[in-house]
């Protein structure tokens, strides 16, 4: 799993207290017009044909980054490996198409509507006749009902990670007939379609053994397209067969082999014609490319690989996934605890430049997110942005001197600074803006550029010194890391040509009067915020913008000191446990923000010992009216309604400013030329059963643009 991303759905269901009308801003519709919502970003790219134009039989070899620890999406270690094998072997009652709305899954699921109200919520489902589980035994009320008492909450025996959506369930009942299942709920419930997808045999759910072991490591009894084959863990692998009792269409492909393939290693496996579909990385997709003749949009440093080793055979094809990368500001204590100076920090990002430093260079639309809890093309999506603002750095700095911050204050440099200074955690390497080591930090010099090479980007740097004034001496030899400390003794100014300007100025020197980006300081301390970046393979983009970032905020005085550690390490030890104060991580978009975004923006609760419970809120930042808000949309079964809520509810956390969204994340895939019906899935759930290779003769249709912004 990449760190810029926190995994499927499945993962998502699982500080400050801001003082009263600190967040008071008007009034907010949130009624946006549908035309707002009506397209993706970008559309997906997976070469779709007729299944006329399939072909009959093969194995498709996928690379996936793990063989799941378990079969079971509702259980906390599943992963996206998980979710891909539920896909295609269990039932779902709804999918999601390609804008990310759910729709019917017609091979299992005949009707499912309201039928009742008052004084219950009822939801009457009537199931397709044919759907059977692979062991013969149709597809019904028991299977539903065993689903929800394990998953209700109810039973602590079940080691469960969900259980949003089946805790409102009252009952469930056989309807006038083995086909119907009639759902009953205790408290009215918006996201009601989110709920049996995928669903399990009874045999999985019925007893807390059976969930807890029986499908972590095999799945016996399945009811998709393809059934589980064989998991080979001693070489990585997992083979899909088809299901012979499958009633629906009949599954193109023979196999799907499912292998765990390193990002690092992907591009030597594809050069070697091992896979025939693998996520991989810019750098990889810039060779495809070239081995293709393509003169595309992937520039990028980095060497590249030898025209004899470049993959052949493939093409990259290119959508942006449901997923968005955000600015994390941990509320929870420090400067960033105040509100004004979180304000100030998404003040001073252009948002804008960010995208497209990531997107562009791929050829994908590089518009910024306006949205924590949709994304473009989703219903519930609309720009809420300007509930916080644009990039103003006038308006930053006038943030930052309300809440106290004064231009080239006095800084007390006795290492006796308040917690909120010291660097995230005691393990990874620290660099400041200059690039040099901090006093227990581990590196020297410019920290080797940009993550994709950029050196002009100043790579992940990030810690503003104060005593700058914007002028050099002439002298630019390799001593001058030397001579810059002789000079700041001596309280002279420096400028490091190969870093961000700066100066180690004697104990408590003001900065010159009119020095442009100035550090600021209040009681002594500098504005110093703590940046945790992840290190491995699949970062390389959250290093670039991370630079970025660093750089803007120095634009308003606002110091950073980088923390590099490993991804073991990242999440864990440092967005979880609150040891940072800036970050990058992503979350997906769900179809159901009312049920699965709620856990990542809820106000935290102190718990009796002292600790604070986050749910998912790692930014420690929430107020009781976002919770408000989203127990109102979940509540309420007027559609548009609950839509209306939702966006409010997103107007209210941009005005929080704990979290900032940057950017939809890209998603690149090398496919074989003659694979058809898969690639870049964006929104939408593949459709396994139509996935193949072109029949001879058949031609795949020319690419259509996802949208006018990429031409």
């Amino acid at each position: 799993m990449s760190h810029d991303g926190l995994g499927p759905r499945a993962v998502m269901r699982s500080v400050a207290f801001l003082t009263a009308g600190a967040l008071a801003v008007p009034l907010l519709s949130g009624c946006s017009s549908e035309d707002e919502a009506a397209a993706p970003a970008a559309a997906q790219d997976i070469a779709p044909v007729a299944r006329a134009q399939v072909a009959d039989g093969g194995t498709l070899r996928w690379a996936v980054d793990a063989v799941p620890e378990t079969f079971n999406t509702f259980q906390s270690d599943a992963d996206a490996t998980t979710t891909r094998v539920a896909q295609a072997v269990l039932p779902s009652m709804y999918r999601l198409d390609a804008t990310g709305r759910p729709r019917p899954n017609p091979d299992f699921l005949e009707s499912a509507e309201v039928v009742d109200t008052e004084p219950r919520q009822v939801v009457l489902y009537r199931l397709n006749q044919q759907a059977v589980w692979s062991d013969g035994r149709e597809i019904g009320a028991a299977d539903f009902a065993a689903q929800w008492r394990a998953l209700s909450g109810k039973d602590s025996a079940y080691w469960t990670a969900r259980n949003a959506g089946y805790d409102r369930i009252e009952k469930i009942e056989r309807g006038d007939d083995d086909l119907e299942v009639r759902v009953t709920f205790a408290r009215p419930y918006a996201d009601w379609r989110s709920l049996f997808s995928p669903l399990y045999p009874k045999d999985v759910m019925g007893t807390p053994d059976a969930f807890n072991d029986g499908a972590r490591r095999k799945l016996k009894v399945t009811a998709g397209p393809f059934a589980v084959e064989q998991v080979d863990r001693g070489n990585d692998r997992i083979r899909l067969t088809r299901n012979p009792r499958w009633w629906g269409r009949p599954a193109k492909l023979t196999e799907i082999e499912l292998t765990a393939v390193p990002r690092d290693e992907r591009a030597d496996r594809l050069a070697d014609g091992d896979l025939d579909l693998a996520e991989i990385d810019p750098a990889a997709a810039r060779d495809i490319d070239s081995a293709a003749g393509a003169a595309g949009p992937l520039p990028g440093p980095g060497e590249g690989r030898t025209a004899a080793k470049a993959p052949r055979g493939y093409e990259v094809r290119r959508s942006l996934e449901p997923a968005y990368t955000q600015l994390a500001l941990n509320g929870a204590g420090g400067p960033l605890a105040d509100e004004r100076v979180r304000r100030a920090v998404a003040r001073a990002l252009d948002r804008g430049e960010l995208a497209k430093a990531v997107l562009k260079p791929l050829g994908l639309p590089a518009e910024p997110v306006g949205s924590h809890l949709a994304l473009a093309g989703q219903a519930a999506y609309a720009d809420n942005s300007g509930s916080l603002g644009g990039q103003d750095t006038e308006e930053a700095q006038a943030l930052l001197a309300d809440a106290g911050w004064v231009p080239g204050g006095p800084v007390d440099r006795s290492g006796k600074g308040e917690k909120g200074e010291k660097a995230a955690g005691s393990e990874g390497e620290k660099e400041s803006a200059s690039g040099k080591k901090s006093e227990d930090g581990k590196e020297s010099g410019r920290g080797g550029g940009s993550a994709d090479g950029d050196t002009s980007d100043g790579g992940d740097d990030g810690t503003y010194i104060v005593g700058q004034d914007g002028k050099a001496p002439a002298d630019h030899g390799r001593d001058h890391e030397s001579r810059g400390r002789q000079l700041a003794q001596e309280g002279k100014p420096y400028l490091d040509r190969n870093g961000a300007p700066g100066a180690y100025a004697p104990l408590g020197t003001a900065a010159p009067a009119g020095a442009a980006g100035r550090a600021l300081a209040k009681d002594g301390k500098a504005l110093t915020l703590r940046f945790v970046l992840p290190t491995g393979p699949g970062s390389q983009s959250l290093h670039l913008v991370a630079g970025r970032i660093t750089r803007m905020l120095e634009k308003v005085g606002i110091r950073t000191e980088t923390t590099k550690v490993s991804d073991e390490s990242y999440f864990k030890d440092h967005i979880a446990s609150g040891e940072y104060d800036l970050a990058l991580y992503s979350w997906p978009a769900s179809a159901f923000p009312a049920t699965d975004a709620r856990p990542i923006y809820a106000k935290p609760v102190p718990g009796a010992d002292g600790s604070l419970s986050v749910e998912q809120n790692y930014t420690r930042v929430g107020t009781d009216q976002i919770d408000q808000l989203f127990d109102r949309a979940v509540s309420t079964l007027d559609e548009a309604e609950s839509r209306s809520l939702i966006r409010k509810a997103d107007a209210r956390i941009w005005a929080a400013a704990g979290s900032i969204p940057l950017y939809q994340r890209p998603q690149l895939m090398a496919a074989r030329k003659t694979l058809v019906n898969a690639g870049a899935f964006g929104f939408q759930t593949p459709v396994y059963e139509d996935m193949g290779f072109l029949e001879k003769g058949a031609k795949i249709p020319a690419k259509v643009s996802a949208s006018p912004s990429e031409k």
